[in-house]
């Protein structure tokens, strides 16, 4: 079992087509890749047990803090 937040929207088509300037205002690096996500799904799953987390927070890389 683990628990992922997605905080961040996903460059999926729909964002391009549906809020086309939202989208270019992100810029690279500004929306969720999908396939990225993918990847974190799976390396969760794969993960070594000897630095285990059941906890991922996903966030675009240029979220300001």
């Amino acid at each position: 079992m683990a628990h992922a937040i997605i905080d961040g929207v996903i460059d999926v088509p729909r964002v391009h087509e549906d809020m086309p300037d939202f989208a270019a205002s992100k810029g690279e690096d500004g929306l969720i890749d999908p396939k990225s996500i993918a990847e974190m799904y799976f390396w969760l799953h794969e993960q070594p047990r000897n630095a285990w987390t059941f906890e991922l927070d996903l966030r675009p890389y240029k979220e300001p803090w």
